[in-house]
């Protein structure tokens, strides 16, 4: 594991990055709101808004609270990835968090996995 990054409120928010397999697994803890959009959106795109990797898997298992905020980073991850032809999806999302996810349809364009095994298969 490296990069752990964490946002000014280090006891609500922190990430951690890792390759597995040639897929970047991108860890969350914490909450996913305004005060850590930068720091979540640098996580899975470069300065430049391109991918880190052309295939992404977020894990959300961690992650108590989501708004617009990680919805908007994850719409910027999954254009700029989909332009290279990879992906990113989402694996163990909490209830809430998979919550927002549907209702605004994320779902329907990133792929929502219920473990992070099932995020990195085929």
């Amino acid at each position: 594991m490296s990069d752990i990054e964490q946002a000014d409120r280090p006891d609500r928010f922190a990430v951690v990055h890792r390759m597995a397999g040639g897929v970047r697994v991108v860890t969350v803890q914490g909450e996913i709101d305004h005060d850590v959009k930068n720091a979540f959106g640098n996580a899975l795109l470069s300065g430049d808004g391109t991918a880190q990797a052309s295939r992404i898997v977020v894990d959300l298992s961690g992650v108590t609270f989501m708004d617009s905020s990680g919805i908007t980073v994850f719409v910027a991850a999954h254009q700029a990835v989909s332009s290279t032809g990879g992906w990113v999806r989402i694996a163990a999302a909490q209830k809430p968090v998979l919550h927002v996810l549907r209702l605004v349809g994320i779902d329907a364009v990133i792929t929502c996995h219920a473990t992070l095994e099932q995020a990195l298969g085929p």
